[in-house]
This record gives structure tokens, C-alpha cells and sequence, in this order.
């Protein structure tokens, strides 16, 4: 009886009623080291705050140049903007014919694309609207290369934490963090804040910039036909006012984004076929740097004398009304430079990302993915120098830092 019982259940399961049961795989975690202590202590030479699209292009950076690097991410998963975000299509890495962006962002990029089966803009054509040579990625194969490339890199990553305090110490810094079950001290030489809102920078007390308005986030999902990762754009639902200063703003873009979507589905009676789990913001505190870049700087494609990497993007402002991408004129190509990734007046801190010293207009160009992994690549390159050589990044022989990235892939201002 049990078994003419079980057989029937299998039927049911796997049969007529449609509810066929996905194959099964299995894989065994890791043991963790002291797993069950709720207090650990790390001794690094770099520490990564945020595994976004800059972050982890550091770490990956600081890495394979022969630093102890932890990568830390208050989510889940890498990618930040081009995963969690959901914004998978990353540019832009040419300009005017030519790429002008590449190193590890576009390797990992590159990667993501072939692995799926995907196609590449021809860099050697100008395209007639820029978004054209943007790239189409499967987002959850970039967040599960990203992580592999940190570990081979020996890149340490820690999700679920982040920073409460950050004291200075003589060999570098003293941070201590925290996730669910887990207070960890770290000691580290050098920091690269990649949080997107330099809050590392705020919680030193550090100058930040931010407007009274910022730029509408986007809340991306797909109604009525399949999402193909790597193929097509998800719908987009902006939301006004969205703010990322902390976990109160962020709940509240969220709740009214998804209520929003909710409303969608019953209005126009199509299934919701895909969802990113938050909101994607565009605009929160900048540092105030050694350097600030000017929009005119970003306009004119002013070359700095320690300029670390290309950028290259319209002056793309997004407002209540839309947005109106101001394209450079032709031949343009912003470089962007190390000051501007020191906030002003500190030694052993970095960022990246678009936390990037800047002003409201040119950080509207220079927020954007490629840029990001530019700046993230040139950060954990000093980072580690830093860490090696026992002194602050801005008193590293410029030319030392150049020869790391061009090492790693990167194509820096002059070299096209």
C-alpha cells in the first residue's frame, strides 16, 4: 500500500500535474576556521570596504599584486550596481574608435560574455548613441566569476559585515566590524573605501559632498515576457527621492519601489516575471579629495598630471523629467587622477567608485561602471604598493603605479 502510495506521489510530481521537480546537485561548504567564535581578529596589508562594481576590481587588483586583502560586503553577493542593481551593461570602455578602458573590469567583463555565449560591441566603429557600445552581461554569472577571480587572486571575502568604527593605529588602521553572529577586528595598512556613499570617509568625520536633490534611483524588474540576462534591458521604474545615506533611506526606496511594481501587475494584469531584490542608486556623498574634478575638467578632457585612468560617458544627469545625455565632443577623453581618489588631508585612505572626488555634473559621467572598475583597479594598485613600501599612496613614484596597472591589463591616459 505505502509503496502504490509513493509511486502515485512520484506521478503526481513528476508527471501530468506539470510540477516536475529540478535535478538536484550537491556541494559541500568549506569548513570555516573558528566558525563558531563570534569574535576574530584579521591581519591585512589591504582592506576593501564594499564588493561592488569598483570594490571588487580593487581587491582583485591589490591581490594578484601580492597583497593580504579582505573584501568586505554588507550584501550577499559581489557586483553591487551590475548584480544586486541589476544595471547589467557596464560601458563604457571605448571611445572614439578606440578602447580606452581594459585590465581586470573589462577581463571579468569579457569573461562574463563569452561564458554566455553573448557578443561584444566592435570598438573600432563609433556607434551613433553611446549606449550602443555598452555591454550585455548575465549578472549572475559576473557575481559568481568575480568571486572565483578574487580567489585565485587570495582575496578573503566577508559578506554580511561591515564597519562601526575605524581608528587609526601606527602601522595603518583598526577596524571593527560587524554581521549577524560575527564581530571581526580588523588591522590594516591601507583602506579603499568602494561603499558608493565614502562611508568609511563619514565615519572618520572626513569632509563629504552630497546636494540637497539627488538623482532618482531605478528599481528594475520585468512584467509579462521572460527577462534573458545577458540579452535584453529590464523594465525601469524610478524612484523620486530614492537615498542611500543609511538603512532607514534605503528601506524606504525599497517598500516604495516594490509597492509601485505591485501596483503595475494589477493594473495591467501581467504576470511579474522578474525583480531585482533592491533599488539601484545613482547619486550619494562624493569625497572632497586633494583634487576635485570640475565638470569643465570632464568637458575639456583635461589630461592630470597624475591622472590613473580614462573615463569616458555623457554628461548623463537623470532628474523628475528624464534625462538628456550630454555627449563630449568629439575626440574628448576625461582622464581622472589620483588626488581625486584621496580624500583631502588623510594618509593610508583610498576610494573608488563614484564617491569619486568630483562635482554634481562631472560625477554624473564618472559614476558609471567602467570608470568605476577603472578607478577600483588604479586604487588597489596603490593600495598595495602603499602596503608594500610602508608608506601613503599619494607619496608613491607615480610612475610605479603605472607600470603595476599597465602590468594587469589597464590602458592608461597617453597610451592610446
Amino acid at each position: 500500500m505505502k509503496s502504490n502510495r509513493r509511486a502515485f506521489l512520484q506521478q503526481s510530481l513528476t508527471g501530468a500535474a506539470g510540477l516536475g521537480i529540478a535535478s538536484t546537485l550537491h556541494a559541500k561548504a568549506a569548513e570555516v576556521p573558528d566558525g563558531a567564535a563570534p569574535e576574530i581578529t584579521a591581519e591585512v596589508d589591504v582592506l576593501v570596504v564594499g564588493g561592488g562594481t569598483a570594490g571588487t576590481i580593487a581587491a582583485i587588483q591589490a591581490g594578484r599584486a601580492g597583497a593580504k586583502v579582505l573584501l568586505l560586503e554588507r550584501g550577499s553577493q559581489l557586483g553591487g550596481t551590475m548584480t544586486t542593481g541589476g544595471v547589467a551593461f557596464p560601458g563604457l570602455f571605448d571611445a572614439w574608435g578606440k578602447q580606452i578602458i581594459a585590465g581586470i573590469g573589462w577581463e571579468l567583463v569579457k569573461e562574463s560574455v563569452e561564458l554566455d555565449s553573448g557578443s561584444l560591441p566592435d570598438f573600432s566603429k563609433v556607434p551613433q548613441r553611446h549606449w550602443q557600445h555598452q555591454v550585455y552581461i548575465n549578472q549572475f554569472l559576473y557575481a559568481i566569476l568575480a568571486e572565483e577571480k578574487c580567489g585565485k587572486a587570495g582575496v578573503e571575502i566577508a559578506y554580511y559585515e561591515f564597519p562601526q568604527a575605524v581608528t587609526k593605529t601606527s602601522g595603518g588602521w583598526q577596524v571593527d566590524c560587524t554581521g549577524f553572529g560575527t564581530r571581526r577586528r580588523v588591522n590594516c595598512k591601507q583602506i579603499i573605501d568602494c561603499t558608493g556613499g565614502a562611508e568609511v570617509v563619514g565615519l572618520l568625520g572626513l569632509p563629504r559632498l552630497r546636494e540637497e536633490e539627488r538623482q532618482p534611483g531605478s528599481y528594475l524588474y520585468m512584467m509579462g515576457e521572460a527577462h534573458e540576462p545577458g540579452r535584453n534591458q529590464i523594465h525601469r521604474l524610478y524612484v523620486h527621492g530614492a537615498d542611500s545615506t543609511n538603512s532607514r533611506t534605503v528601506t524606504a526606496a525599497n517598500l516604495t519601489g516594490r509597492k509601485s511594481i505591485l501596483e503595475q501587475v494589477r493594473a495591467k494584469k501581467k504576470r511579474l516575471m522578474h525583480l531585482q531584490p533592491e533599488t539601484g542608486f545613482r547619486e550619494s556623498f562624493r569625497i572632497e579629495g586633494e583634487t576635485v574634478i570640475t565638470v569643465n575638467d570632464y568637458r575639456s578632457g583635461r589630461k592630470f598630471e597624475d591622472a590613473v585612468c580614462n573615463a569616458f560617458y555623457p554628461v548623463d544627469l537623470h532628474t523628475k523629467n528624464g534625462v538628456k545625455p550630454e555627449p563630449l565632443k568629439r575626440g574628448i577623453v576625461p582622464t581622472i587622477p589620483l588626488r581625486a581618489l584621496i580624500p583631502k588631508g588623510s594618509r593610508n585612505l583610498m576610494v573608488a567608485g563614484r564617491s569619486v572626488s568630483s562635482d554634481r555634473l562631472a560625477n554624473s559621467g564618472l559614476r558609471v561602471q567602467a570608470s568605476s572598475m577603472a578607478m577600483g583597479q588604479a586604487a588597489g594598485a596603490a593600495a598595495a604598493l602603499a602596503a608594500k613600501g610602508g608608506t601613503t599612496p599619494l607619496e608613491l613614484p607615480l610612475k610605479e603605479i603605472h607600470d603595476l596597472l599597465r602590468t594587469h591589463g589597464a590602458i592608461l591616459p597617453g597610451d592610446v
